[in-house]
């Protein structure tokens, strides 16, 4: 049961909101945080957006988005007068701070993920629409907020990267209609949005991109693709972690393929034996979010991830083990 109704009350009647999302931001965590956020700065409300200061440098192709000194890292002094609105994040532990766990705090929950735990005191889960931006973009117009260019721009960003470039089968016709009005009433530049995300790539993620595909190994008869990459291959290409973005796409999209799988060590002091794992599904017939949950993680059914300690070939074993067992009927993910 959706407390849509609640939430736009909340909306109008509040003055003081806290706006976040899941660590490891992708476009549609981004395009939904800065365009609420823009929303009710429209309807006259104090705002501030949190994210955890090592959530920055953002991906590449999101940084004009938001900027590091446009959101806070820290606990606000008026956090107890503050709503907190948590966007696209399927699990509070997905933005788990110590502060948001205060009892006295009002959440609001707005996602699109299908596996959703409703966390929040006020929930408006839509497992049925393409992105969480679709969500904002309703919101803001039962609000009665004008589009404006910036935020029609962020929630375009958000709706492309979250249907796959309108691909992924969670592509519905709200999906279609929201895009051809944020181009027409929004001035969006959709090959302006194409280059920024798709194409003005550094040459770093370019010598990046070609080490993962170097690595590319297939399982069980190409049901499963895999890449991976080491720190080394962060050090001598001179990449940001950030720059992983989108390899794993590659991997899924080889002929055959029901998962395409990034396996990638993280860098940084306290991450020496910690590895991230990306995963993609080719349709509707394995879900990931199963699969990432098995590790720890979560997200989509065709677009999901994990942190975990566990080697790569532990992880590759697991991740086929799982594939195996949802085509042959059992969903329960294998960890």
């Amino acid at each position: 049961m959706s407390d849509r109704d609640a939430i736009v009350q909340r909306f109008r009647d509040g003055d003081k909101f806290l706006l976040t999302t899941h660590e490891n931001p992708d476009g549609d965590a981004l395009g939904s945080l800065v365009s609420m956020n823009a929303v009710l700065q429209a309807l006259g409300k104090d705002t501030v957006m949190f994210m955890r200061e090592d959530e920055f440098p953002l991906p590449y192709e999101y940084r004009y988005l938001l900027a590091d000194d446009q959101a806070i890292h820290f606990e606000p002094g008026d956090l107890l007068d503050r709503t907190v609105v948590f966007l696209d994040c399927g699990q509070f532990e997905r933005m788990d701070v110590d502060f948001l766990r205060n009892d006295a705090l009002t959440l609001i929950n707005i996602d699109h993920h299908h596996d959703n735990t409703r966390f929040g005191t006020l929930n408006m889960v839509e497992g049925g629409a393409s992105c969480t931006a679709e969500l904002v973009y309703s919101l803001m117009k039962e609000l009665g907020v004008e589009l404006t260019p910036f935020i029609a721009d962020a929630l375009y960003v958000a709706l492309v990267t979250d249907t796959g470039r309108f691909m992924y089968s969670n592509t519905g016709p709200d999906a279609h209609r929201m895009a051809a009005d944020l181009i027409e009433f929004g001035a969006v530049d959709v090959h302006d949005v194409y280059v920024r995300l798709f194409e003005d790539q550094p040459y770093a993620k370019v010598q990046l991109l070609a080490r993962a595909l170097a690595t590319l190994k297939r399982f069980d008869g190409g049901l499963v693709t895999v890449c991976n990459l080491t720190k080394d291959d962060f050090d001598e290409t001179g990449s940001e972690e950030t720059f992983t973005e989108g390899i794993v796409d590659f991997a899924r999209s080889v002929s055959g393929t029901e998962v395409g799988v990034l396996v990638r060590e993280l860098t940084g002091e306290g991450r020496e034996h910690q590895s991230k794992i990306s995963l993609r599904s080719s349709g509707d017939t394995v879900d990931v979010s199963a699969i990432a949950r098995g590790f720890g993680g979560g997200g989509h059914r065709q677009a999901a991830g994990a942190t975990t300690e566990k080697t790569v070939e532990q992880i590759i074993n697991e991740v086929r083990d799982a594939v195996r067992e949802q085509l042959a009927g059992d969903a329960t993910p294998a960890a």
